[in-house]
């Protein structure tokens, strides 16, 4: 059920991009585009100064947004911090999203403890016999001391997400992954994105499961 969300709604999240790429900043193109990493790097840079999609401030009263909060969980039968490392590259997520083909590292440093990376997910959807390419902004930002990380983005149409990822040792090896998401965009949009994200978390998850269960990972 969670798959068939998934992939039902990417005909209209990709409307959505093509609508919302002719008034905001570069974030959705049919495919075929040429953009280095240099350019992808720069939208990176003009979402951030234009959005600030670090910022956790709830949207004001009449705004004209709203934000959602789900959590969802996930027991991985393998140890700590094994499970934290794998989890948390991003790059593994490649082919267990269906639609992430690349992640883009722009920038990452270590402020001591925590690991910073700046970083572009790149999807490709289908839609109406052509490819939505939609990137996803984001900074991830690594707690190696307290085994959690936490990721910040923006993409189209307008949509903020605010995560933390925990991860907690359990009893014979295993560990539980509980993802805390807190979605926000247009008020007339927020079900439908809020729905849609946690399902294709809930999808990844399990992916991922598999992967790091199986020894693929």
């Amino acid at each position: 059920m969670r798959k068939i969300l998934r992939v039902a709604a990417a005909p209209m999240f990709a409307a959505a991009f093509l609508l919302a790429s002719l008034s905001a900043p570069a974030n959705a193109d049919t495919i075929g585009t040429t953009e280095s990493d240099a350019e992808i790097a720069q939208e990176w840079q003009t979402v951030w100064d234009t959005y600030h999609f670090t910022d956790t401030t709830p949207p004001a009263p009449g705004s004209g947004r709203s934000r959602v909060t789900n959590s969802i969980s996930v027991d991985i039968d393998a140890p700590m911090p094994s499970t934290f490392y794998k989890y948390s590259d991003f790059n593994n997520h490649i082919g267990r999203n269906p639609f992430l083909k690349r992640v883009v590292t722009h920038k990452q440093w270590l402020a001591a403890p925590t690991l910073y990376r700046n970083l572009t997910a790149i999807e490709e959807i289908p839609y109406e016999g052509t490819i939505v390419v939609s990137k996803t902004h984001a900074q991830q930002r690594l707690h190696a001391d307290g085994f959690y990380y936490e990721t910040d983005s923006w993409s189209q149409p307008n949509v903020v997400t605010h995560q933390k990822i925990d991860f907690t040792t359990l009893p014979g090896g295993k560990t539980r992954v509980t993802e805390n998401l807190t979605f926000e965009a247009d008020s007339s949009l927020i079900d439908f994105v809020a729905a849609n994200g946690t399902a294709s978390h809930q999808q990844l998850q399990a992916a991922l499961k598999q992967a790091i269960e199986s020894g693929e990972l």
